[in-house]
């Protein structure tokens, strides 16, 4: 019986796997990232894992994939050839954008590039208005003949994006037929089909990513899929989704745009679990790993969801849970500019050559090495002795590009670096939280991925956090989330009512009825089962003549449908904006719909069996912000500590995936579930 899960986060630098047997025993594994190769790493790591548990290919019955393919594919250019067919005079849209600079005070920065050259964006005549009205008829003609033009220039992928095609689809599924009949084996995209909203810019940028991203997506998860399959393992992977589901292969190959984002969730939606298991509701996510930290509000267990996000410049319309992004990472570089000032990321040495510290051929310094040069990392190895660590390589690049040019020791200069970096996660968690009315002192901080136990105490002090929780496999956190994802998909359409008048639960509900056959056909063509199907239903509303909209969870169950919309927008707009407008009309904009096919979930995790408290497994000297110089600081193995053991800081816990450093003024409590409570609170010490 096929009763092992394995969930797989590929991140910049490492891949990170955990495999759950029918008892729920978690076996982890973490191994460098193949950029070049991206389907190698989670390959190896898929074997490692079954030779580890001793479970046979065939006793698999889930793989879920995390992976940041299409990410890294827009971050590089490395997307495929792409053409773009539109309504005739907006082929330069865009180009022309909403002519907004990407620094406000800086004229001179430039726009990103877009990804179609001009020569291969074709304008063609066909007219229609916002009400789906017909001004003029789509000229099939021009149509063919940009499609032929395209194909002769060797484009791969084509996009189809028309004015008002939400509101009046048929042009463009006219369009994409003419393409197809002429050019059988082309990637095709069409925005009514990918997503049917209003605001043509961001409709339209969406549409040329998806088309951009597509072949080379399409083609990796055809190949790791085979991989999987040469393994003996019969269960097709799952694709991970940006909004914190999953996706079956075929579907996750037509909508890339909807993985750009995959690794992150998958961080939330293990955050989630093992925060609810521990009765945490109110939680700030801290996922910082080898290239980028992710931050994250999670609010009575439910994590914000943003259906628009900008990515390298453009503006994407898809559903993702809220996560800010930054350059912030162990191998984020250090340098210091011309005029002498200190900078940590955003840019990174990745995987290959990595740190100094890695002796992969690495000279920049980064975080990492400054971790390793303050004692806070093992000056020997890293993930269980599989990863040498040269620490005089760390002394010497810090030295050389850091302390030499700030005149400042090398100690010094390794404690410079954290800071910036500590401070640059602070201000990401500020954007989440302070900017939009939260006081993160009200939250606990789950800190996880490779190095977020690392920099947790230090980040929460900055923060004014008190509690701090560190999950059982930090490192491998995203990977485990994975395994808690229900297959998933988000589907949205734009049409435009006022709640006058007594039709208005029925128009709503048509709307959703139209969405609800396209998620089941969409989930069927995909593979997926449809048994147990459940929807969830939001419209994004505003008042007359406001520009923008707010989301409004809806229950079309209510028979008094149009005051309960009334209520939640109002209670919504009261909570973002400060006051409301009682009797002013409102406008239902776009209707989106969340459909679910539901999972088996992880077991909870079993509690740590009862034994003696754990004594130190030595010392080592560590440079603490806190302190004048180094100090002596107790080092536990984190598989001895003992359930109820506390210890009063400073104090570093080793594992094989990561390091929790607990700074002085902190204290470490062992929960009987394997997880870490960090307080300021002494009383939790000993």
């Amino acid at each position: 019986m096929a009763n092992a899960r394995i969930g797989i986060d590929v991140g910049g630098t490492f891949t990170d796997l955990v495999l759950l047997d029918e008892f729920g025993e978690p076996v982890f594994h973490k191994l460098p990232s193949t950029p070049g190769a991206p389907h190698l790493a989670p390959i190896r790591g898929i074997v490692h894992l079954l030779e580890t548990a001793k479970v046979a290919p065939q006793d698999v019955g889930f793989i879920g994939l995390g992976t940041t393919v299409a990410t890294n594919m827009l971050l590089e250019r490395k997307g495929a050839r792409t053409g773009l067919i539109t309504t005739e005079g907006f082929r330069d849209l865009l180009e022309i954008g909403r002519q907004q600079r990407p620094l406000v005070f800086d004229p001179f920065t430039p726009k990103p590039s877009p990804l179609i050259p001009r020569e291969h964006r074709f304008g063609v005549r066909e007219r229609v208005t916002f009400d789906g009205s017909v001004l003029t008829p789509l000229d099939e003609r021009e149509v063919v003949d940009a499609a032929k033009k395209l194909r002769d220039a060797g484009v791969v992928s084509v996009a189809i994006c028309f004015l008002h095609s939400y509101a009046h689809p048929a042009h463009e599924q006219r369009a994409g037929a003419l393409v197809r009949e002429l050019w059988q084996d082309v990637h095709l995209v069409t925005s009514q089909a990918l997503i049917p909203e209003f605001r043509e810019y961001e409709r339209l940028t969406t549409t040329v990513l998806n088309a951009y991203l597509l072949p080379g997506m399409r083609d990796y998860i055809a190949q790791f899929s085979a991989e999987v399959r040469g393994l003996g393992i019969g269960a097709e992977p799952l694709i991970m989704s940006s909004s914190g589901g999953a996706l079956r292969a075929l579907l996750a190959a037509r909508r890339p745009v909807d993985t750009l984002f995959s690794g992150p969730s998958g961080g939330v939606s293990g955050s989630v679990f093992i925060s609810a298991a521990a009765a945490v509701k109110d939680t700030i996510n801290f996922d910082m790993g080898g290239t980028s930290t992710e931050v994250c509000v999670v609010h009575r267990g439910k994590p914000e969801l943003s259906h628009q996000r900008e990515i390298e410049g453009f503006p994407l319309r898809s559903t993702a849970i809220a996560v800010n992004t930054i350059g912030a990472g162990g191998s984020s570089i250090a340098r210091v500019d011309a005029g002498g000032l200190l900078h940590v990321g955003p840019q990174s040495v990745g995987a290959d050559p990595g740190p100094a510290c890695y002796g992969r051929g690495g000279t920049a310094p980064t975080v990492t090495d400054a971790n390793v040069v303050l004692g806070r990392l093992h000056p020997e190895f890293l993930l269980g002795g599989s990863l040498r660590i040269d620490a005089k390589r760390a002394a010497v690049a810090i030295e050389e590009l850091i302390a030499r040019p700030l005149r400042i020791g090398v100690v010094e200069a390794a404690a410079a670096i954290l800071a910036v970096s500590n401070n640059n996660i602070a201000q990401a968690v500020r954007l989440v939280s302070t900017s939009k009315g939260l006081d993160p002192a009200d939250y606990t901080l789950v800190a996880y991925g490779g190095a977020g136990p690392l920099h947790a105490t230090s980040v929460a002090a900055e923060l004014g956090i008190s509690n701090i929780l560190i999950p059982a496999g930090p490192g491998i956190l995203c990977a485990f989330g994975v395994l808690t994802k229900d297959i998933a998909m988000d589907l949205s359409m734009s049409r435009l009512m006022t709640d006058a008048g007594d039709e208005l639960g029925g128009k709503v509900r048509r709307v959703f009825c139209e969405l609800e056959q396209r998620a089941e056909e969409e989930l069927r063509e995909s593979g997926a089962s449809v048994a147990g199907l459940q929807f969830a239903y939001t419209i994004d509303a505003r008042y007359a003549g406001q520009n923008f909209e707010l989301p409004v969870l809806t229950d079309l169950g209510d028979t008094h449908l149009r005051e309960q919309i009334r209520a939640r927008f109002h209670e919504e707009h009261r909570k973002v904006y400060g006051f409301v407008r009682e009797t002013s009309a409102l406008e239902l904009v776009t209707f989106r719909l969340r459909a679910i096919v539901p999972t088996a979930q992880p077991r909870a995790a079993k509690e740590l069996p009862a034994r003696q408290h754990a004594r130190p497994a030595g010392t080592r000297a560590v440079v603490f912000d806190e302190a004048d110089g180094p100090i002596p600081c107790d080092l536990y193995e984190r598989a001895c500590l003992a359930a109820g053991q506390s210890i009063r800081g400073p104090v570093i816990i080793e594992q094989m995936d990561t390091t929790t450093i607990v700074t002085p003024g902190f204290g470490v409590l062992v929960h009987p579930s394997g997880n870490l409570f960090l307080s300021r609170d002494e009383r939790l010490a000993s």
